[in-house]
């Protein structure tokens, strides 16, 4: 498990990693489809993508979880990634594919995408992501899974609007399912504030529920992490 001193370099080695693993993967399956993480941490890995050279028109982008907000509202995670990567790209060969937020409408939201979901992925009983990004919050939630709320426990579906009562919102994301799919799944953490919450969900006891540790539900994942993330020995 690397661990980097700053998130510059987090994010500086997970962008290079990321140019690998897109090269390789469009000259093996002539696609790389990529799920987006939301939240501040990912936003510097997207700002150095957006210098980087990569057959764009071959790379397909996918949002892995969603604020039930519009598109140019602040909390917008396609915002976020728009102005910090996709509009620095050259547009016409952007392949992207952003939640259709209707805030007034979470469930058609969640089904609409869903839909596309599928067919992207016809024929295949999960999405089978070249890479997931995903960050992880200090009460330990990873996309929109957060502690007790009923995505968690979602099998069927592979995209979901979920009721978040903490903050009493509907978000919308992945499932467990269709985030484990993925052929890599790449935590980005950094911040003094995820330590307890990294350390509880790579913990090696048996009597922590997902419930509680949402984070615990993506099956062998790598870690970018920040050294202040990690409590010292």
């Amino acid at each position: 498990m690397p661990i980097f001193e700053t998130l510059d370099d987090l994010s500086n080695s997970a962008a290079d990693a990321f140019c690998k693993l897109a090269t390789e993967t469009i000259e093996q399956r002539g696609v790389f489809r990529v799920t987006l993480s939301g939240g501040s941490t990912p936003k510097r890995l997207y700002e150095l993508l957006a210098k980087k050279e990569l057959p764009w028109d071959k790379i397909e982008f996918y949002w892995g979880d969603e604020r039930n907000v519009t598109a140019d509202h602040s909390d917008s995670n396609y915002r976020m990634v728009r102005e910090a990567l996709l509009s620095h790209l050259p547009q016409e060969s952007l392949r992207a594919f952003p939640v259709p937020v209707d805030p007034d409408n979470p469930a058609a939201s969640a089904e609409a995408y869903e839909k596309t979901l599928r067919e992207t992925f016809a024929g295949q009983d999960t999405p089978t992501w070249d890479l997931a990004l995903l960050g992880m919050g200090d009460d330990a939630h990873t996309a929109s899974l957060f502690p007790e709320t009923e995505a968690i426990s979602e099998t069927d579906r592979w995209f979901v609007e979920n009721w978040v009562a903490k903050m009493e919102t509907y978000r919308y994301t992945l499932t467990a399912p269709a985030i484990n799919s993925a052929r890599n799944k790449w935590f980005l953490i950094g911040g003094a504030n995820k330590r307890q919450a990294l350390a509880s969900v790579r913990s090696q006891a048996s009597d922590l529920p997902v419930a509680l540790f949402p984070s615990r539900l993506v099956e062998s994942p790598e870690w970018f992490i920040t050294r202040d993330a990690v409590f010292e020995a």
